[in-house]
């Protein structure tokens, strides 16, 4: 089954895959002064170098230079990228580009061939799924069993103490067009994409009503983050599922949940939704289950009485009876043309860490608490205190709310945000939608210098205490609910950073602290906390 990022975090304390040295990053970036003459020159070399690589981010940071020639000249490579994109018919990056002039106001909106309503339009006409393609309703609830599959990924031979066993995967899907269009889970086909593996895997699909024949398949697009893929197969759909919507359901409602556990094909078993905002994925919540589901059911769908798809099975804790975990379908919906566009699917950021703030008990907003050091947030001049409050259009209540509008935006275009500084200042700014790194708070710990970066990374704001040991710090701030909040430290312990280490390939760090904790009287001691490097608070 897929394993869930932030259910449990083990640290081991003895035995460590690498190890960081106590010390500050030699270069941190600091805010272009562009008044001065010299920075502009330096930042149009850096923009025209971008161009080659990255033409919507060069234009975006042109803006931010307010220099008309260099805005000119990368409006024209940008068109260009444009005119690729329609000519391949490329309709999602055509609509990416076409957004991203649209909020800059850019002159070079009016050169488009076809607006970003026509754009929206064309990206979803084709899209699997979206495209309101439906098979006739069904009579019974175990009719919908046709539009099941089970994803079979031959891995070959395997031996063990000199003995060869067959390799394989197995885990289930569901069709969303009669050509053959499947959604299963990312790490059903995880070895078909990776470009680590070292098998060399190919793809097959069994119908439910002909579990005795292998159809090859391939995948078209998947995305690791949210753990779906989507891919194809040449068959003619015995029943294509309707996509519905999970808003529609809460806890107590009944579901059913279709797949093929441990290879049983066919299987349907039904439950009800426990609950619906288990915090398990970094880029927002999943429902929690208790319809039974074992090794083989990812990938299935999570159905009500009428049909209709309102989740994806993804994972159960199998030594937990009951204990399992469904995607919502919505997240799929806003997924959907990006997985057909193919390929790995990037999601965006800020290059924040932040929570939802509170005003007279009511969400007012997400409060930026961190900028990550020349992230497009921070080239903004987003700031920490500062509160957004909508994001391209739509209005900004909660963390749910800036994650919902992330999941629908594509990475690599410029969005508009507003936001309040102070309880009088109401702002905007257009940000460059950058590519979500893998693990944001191991960027964070190698780009920015350690009494800044422990506030996302553990909930401690530090300040330096002393000039002779740069290790020395006092605690400016304790963000309530962090690791070093539970952990019992409090705003002005003094505290010393003895070691700091890396685990499972950069994803976990462990740093051992020297503190005295005021909440235990001063008692002085080594203490040892640890934290992911990605969570939800990262946008």
């Amino acid at each position: 089954m897929f394993k869930i990022k932030n259910l449990f975090l083990f640290l081991i304390l003895f035995s460590f895959l690498s190890c960081s040295s106590v010390r500050d990053p030699d270069n941190v970036y600091s805010e272009i002064d562009y008044t001065q003459e010299d920075a502009r020159n330096e930042e149009k070399k850096r923009i025209f170098d971008l161009l080659e690589k990255n033409k919507v981010q060069a234009l975006w940071r042109a803006y931010l230079l307010k220099d008309g020639e260099t805005i000119s000249q990368c409006e024209e490579m940008v068109l260009e990228e444009y005119n690729e994109a329609v000519e391949k018919k490329d309709w999602y990056n055509a609509l990416r580009i076409a957004k991203s002039l649209e909020t800059l106001s850019s002159p070079a909106l009016a050169k488009l061939s076809k607006s970003p309503a026509d754009l929206a339009s064309l990206s979803k006409k084709n899209v699997p799924g979206l495209n309101g393609e439906k098979s006739s309703a069904a009579k019974k609830v175990s009719s919908y069993i046709n539009g099941t599959v089970t994803i079979w990924v031959d891995k070959g031979i395997k031996v063990e103490r000199g003995m060869g066993f067959a390799d394989r995967v197995i885990g289930s899907g569901f069709f969303i067009s009669k050509d053959g269009y499947i959604v299963t889970n990312h790490h059903v086909i995880a070895d078909l994409v990776d470009k680590k593996s070292e098998s060399f895997s190919r793809l097959y699909i069994k119908l439910a009503e002909d579990s005795d024949t292998r159809i090859p398949a391939k995948v078209i697009g998947y995305d690791p983050e949210v753990d779906l893929a989507l891919i194809k197969t040449e068959v003619d759909a015995p029943y294509v599922f309707s996509l519905g919507s999970s808003s529609d359901l809460d806890a107590g409602d009944k579901i059913y949940a279709i797949g093929s556990p441990v290879g049983l094909e066919r299987t349907l078993t039904s439950g009800i939704v426990s609950a619906t905002d288990r915090k398990l994925f970094t880029l927002g919540s999943v429902m929690q289950i208790d319809a039974a589901v074992n090794q083989g059911n990812s990938g299935g769908p999570c159905i009500d009485a009428n049909g209709n798809v309102q989740a994806v099975v993804f994972a159960g804790m199998l030594q937990f009876e009951g204990l399992n975990f469904a995607i919502p379908v919505e997240y799929l919906k806003s997924l959907l043309p990006a997985l057909f566009a193919g390929g790995k699917v990037s999601h965006p950021w800020f290059g924040c860490y932040g929570h939802t703030k509170k005003e007279l008990g009511k969400d007012a907003g997400l409060e930026v608490q961190y900028v990550f050091p020349g992230s497009s947030a921070s080239r903004a001049r987003i700031i920490p205190g500062d509160l957004i409050t909508q994001v391209d259009g739509q209005n900004v209540a909660t963390l749910e709310d800036m994650q919902n509008i992330l999941m629908k935006s594509a990475a690599k275009s410029i969005i508009r945000v507003k936001y309040r500084r102070g309880e009088e200042e109401f702002l905007e700014s257009d940000i460059y939608l950058a590519v979500r790194p893998e693990n944001p708070g191991y960027n964070i710990y190698k780009g920015d210098i350690i009494a800044k970066a422990f506030l996302p990374i553990f909930g401690m704001q530090l300040v330096h205490v002393s000039t002779s040991n740069s290790r020395k710090y006092s605690i400016e701030q304790i963000l309530k609910g962090s690791v070093a909040d539970e952990s019992g430290f409090s705003e002005n312990d003094p505290v010393e950073i003895r070691n700091i280490r890396l685990l499972e390939e950069n994803s976990v760090i462990y740093a051992e602290i020297y503190a005295k904790n005021r909440k235990k009287g001063y008692l002085d001691g080594v203490m040892a906390i640890g934290a992911q490097l990605d969570s939800p608070y990262y946008f």
